[in-house]
């Protein structure tokens, strides 16, 4: 990623280092924000506007993607192809592995149809929902809903 820094055109500073390992294995999808609130300890030089520019620098060469999923904007270092399920009680944000973004036929009909000459990409998927935690206190606050029985 420092490389890619460079062939940005941004210097590689030690405050862009910083955000860089921080970024390189963290699987949270942090936006901005969080990010700098988890250097601002450990690294008093750094400013927002130095995470949000490096972060935005890092999305433009394809070293990570940005996730618009409501509220603010979330980094995402996976370039490997992959989904998402986002939990609608806490907010995380969890990689779902897929061997490709291809679109498949039945995904291109569906957006032909509904979009006629919109040229489909890639195909990227949210899931919605509950994650485990979230589901166990919203049953434990809400004892007996939220819990699938089966039809007679």
């Amino acid at each position: 990623m420092a490389s890619a820094l460079r062939r940005a055109g941004l210097k590689v500073t030690p405050q862009r280092l910083s955000i860089v390992t921080a970024l390189a294995h963290d699987d949270t999808h942090p936006t901005a924000q969080e990010l700098f609130e988890r250097l601002r300890g450990s690294v008093p030089a750094v400013s927002f506007a130095t995470v949000y520019n490096t972060l935005d620098a890092l999305a433009r060469v394809g070293l990570m993607s940005v996730l618009r999923l409501g509220g603010p904007a979330r980094f995402d270092p996976n370039t490997q192809p992959h989904h998402h399920a986002v939990c609608d009680g806490c907010g995380a944000v969890v990689d779902l592995p897929v061997p490709s973004l291809a679109p498949s036929a039945e995904a291109e009909a569906v957006v032909r149809a509904a979009a006629p000459g919109f040229v489909v990409a890639r195909d990227e998927r949210t899931f919605r929902g509950l994650c485990a935690r979230c589901h166990a206190r919203q049953a434990e606050t809400r004892p007996g809903e939220g819990r699938r029985t089966k039809s007679p």
